[in-house]
């Protein structure tokens, strides 16, 4: 399983857990595409599944390091080390 982070803006986001990380998903209308990942983050206390980061398809590298950058405190699965 991968834990998926899908960016939908600078301040909305969802978690999901999926089988497969297809290059694009139409999520809720909006067509996400695979943008870092899947990476398996470092042992902690806890077992964390290797994570992907989708965010919109039409954003640029730069914004979407821009809204990684503002969520990165907010979601734990970015936070952590690799």
């Amino acid at each position: 399983m991968y834990a998926v982070i899908l960016l939908q803006g600078q301040s909305r986001y969802a978690r999901e857990r999926w089988e497969q990380l297809p290059a694009l998903v139409d999520y809720q209308g909006q067509s996400l595409s695979l943008r870092a990942g899947p990476r398996q983050p470092l042992p902690t206390d806890h077992d964390w599944d290797p994570v992907a980061v989708y965010a919109p398809d039409e954003l640029t590298e730069e914004e979407f390091q821009e809204i990684y950058a503002l969520n990165r405190h907010k979601i734990t699965e970015l936070d952590l080390k690799y």
